[in-house]
Parts: C-alpha cells; sequence; structure tokens
C-alpha cells in the first residue's frame, strides 16, 4: 500500500506560473542529509468518466491534443477547476458538456497519479452507467473541442487495442483496464461508492 510521506523542502519558488498549471522548484533534503533540487508541474487536479452502457460499450471521444501531435480517442474528463470542488459534481459536468450524456449508477473505478516524477496531478476515474442522452441543448463548444468525435466502442474492442499499442490516452487505458479487472473479479457492486474519500484531493461534500 502507498505510504503519504513529506520529506523537508528547505526552498521553494514557482518560475513559470500558467492559468491553469505552474512548474515549481523545490529543494528536498534527502535520507543522506543532502539537498537536491526537484522541478515540477503543479495541477489542481482532474476526473475522467467511463461511461458503460447497457451493451457493454465505452463512450469515446477523439479530441486532437498538440503536445503529441495526435488525435486520440479517449473517456471525457477534465480539470478540478474550483478548490473543494466536489469530484463527482465534476465528472457529471464534464460527461454532460463533452458529451451531452447523463448517467444514474456513479462509482469510483480507479485513482492515480499521472505521472508522479514530474507532476503532482490526481485523477479519480469514475464508472458511470445506466447512461442516456442529457436534457437540453448541447454545451457550445469551441477550439479542439468544436472538432470532437463520438463513438461507443465495446470494452473487450477497447482492452485488445490498448494492450496491442493502438489507444494511447492514460485515463482510457487505465480506465478500461481497471474495468475489465473489476469484471474479472469481485463485480462492479463492489467498486467504491462515487463519495469515497480522496485523500489526494480533498472535497466538500
Amino acid at each position: 500500500m502507498d505510504v503519504a510521506r513529506h520529506w523537508r523542502v528547505v526552498r521553494t519558488e514557482t518560475p513559470f506560473e500558467g492559468k491553469k498549471t505552474s512548474v515549481r522548484t523545490d529543494d528536498v533534503v534527502m535520507p543522506d542529509g543532502s539537498v537536491v533540487r526537484r522541478d515540477y508541474q503543479t495541477h489542481p487536479g482532474s476526473v475522467a468518466v467511463l461511461a458503460l452502457d447497457e451493451r457493454d460499450q465505452v463512450l469515446l471521444l477523439s479530441q486532437y491534443r498538440h503536445p503529441v501531435r495526435h488525435k486520440l480517442w479517449e473517456i471525457p474528463a477534465g480539470l478540478l477547476d474550483v478548490p473543494g470542488e466536489n469530484p463527482l459534481h465534476a465528472a457529471q459536468r464534464e460527461l454532460y458538456e463533452e458529451a451531452h450524456v447523463k448517467a444514474e449508477d456513479w462509482r469510483v473505478l480507479v485513482d492515480v497519479y499521472t505521472s508522479p516524477g514530474g507532476c503532482d496531478e490526481a485523477l479519480r476515474i469514475f464508472l458511470a452507467r445506466q447512461v442516456s442522452d442529457a436534457d437540453g441543448d448541447r454545451y457550445a463548444v469551441t477550439e479542439e473541442e468544436a472538432d470532437m468525435e463520438q463513438a461507443r466502442v465495446p470494452l473487450s474492442q477497447l482492452v485488445r487495442s490498448v494492450l496491442a499499442g493502438e489507444l494511447h490516452n492514460n485515463c482510457l487505458s487505465v480506465g478500461v483496464l481497471a474495468l475489465s479487472a473489476a469484471l474479472a473479479g469481485d463485480g462492479l457492486d463492489s467498486l467504491r461508492p462515487a463519495d469515497a474519500p480522496w485523500p489526494a484531493r480533498p472535497f466538500e461534500s
């Protein structure tokens, strides 16, 4: 089991501060007493939604990601824009805004740190079931989201594609493999409730 630790920081600075994320430099005391410098990206945290329909198909979105120069198939996801925001509410918002879909049954699928060697981003992936079209007008999309495509793909096909190296988005890969493991293990009803504590990003209920 992972264990929280906090090694002493003797100096910190923020050489770059962006709109949503920043870069921080910490001087950290090592166990042998030496001090080393660590640069990393600070991040508010993220949520993602693996929406599974009654035919065991997963809702996917295809979006251009400029840093990697790819259009990737992904599951709906977004930032925790408000400090202390309930991650379930954020996930429901992202599912509505990106896919115009709602769900009746929500569970926590998995919690991960996306790149702990260089970023403090914490990600919670939810499993959403009993999905249907949302009511009202679609959310207005702009920029990369204006070019998004949507598809529903069988879970078994996604597992094969992830293992074959054909899909690369971390939320999608972690989500479908975790769901496959849950189905092969104790079942989906054994997953944590949607309001399960999340020490990496504490929230208000």
